[in-house]
Formats: C-alpha cells, structure tokens, sequence
C-alpha cells in the first residue's frame, strides 16, 4: 500500500478533496490518503508568523508518523495528479 499525506489546510478543504479525488481516481494499487490535520497531532506548535500555510511545517512529521520505516510521500493539498500514482512511486526505487 502506497502511504500519501497531504497537508491539510482549513481554508483549503475543497481543494484537499480534489487532490484525493485525483489520487483514488487513478491508482492502480491500494493507497492510504491521510491528511495531516495539525490540530489532530497533540505535540504540533501552533502556527507562527512564517508559516505561509497551516502544514508549511507538517510534511517534516512524515517520516516519524511512517516510523522511519518506509517510503512515503508528501504532498501540499492544493496539487493534482493526473497519471497513476503508483509509477511515481517506481521511480523511487
């Protein structure tokens, strides 16, 4: 299963919702979609000052919630794809 997070925005929900949209649209293998909702992460700061977007800082929390373990990606709520994920994913290896 190919882990997908994405940062999530409060001001941006549609636009989470499209990303997924393309993600499950696409993929020819099992994803797992999870936004990363900073007020659901008990030890997140809150949003300072140089933080253009609520997740500016989250996709750094993607290897420890991953257990620096495996692979996965991060990516910013206000993307789109448009060919199966999954061949994205071969060329990391």
């Amino acid at each position: 299963m190919l882990r997908i997070f994405v940062g999530y925005d409060s001001n941006e929900t549609v636009a989470y919702h499209v990303l997924a949209h393309s993600i499950l649209r696409r993929a020819s293998v099992p994803v797992a979609i999870t936004p990363l909702v900073l007020d659901q992460i008990p030890m997140w700061r809150q949003r300072s000052e140089g933080q253009s977007t609520e997740f500016s800082f989250s996709r750094f929390l993607v290897p420890w919630l991953c257990g620096y373990d495996e692979q996965a990606l991060f990516m910013d709520c206000d993307m789109l794809v448009r060919a199966d994920i999954a061949e994205l994913f071969a060329c990391a290896n």
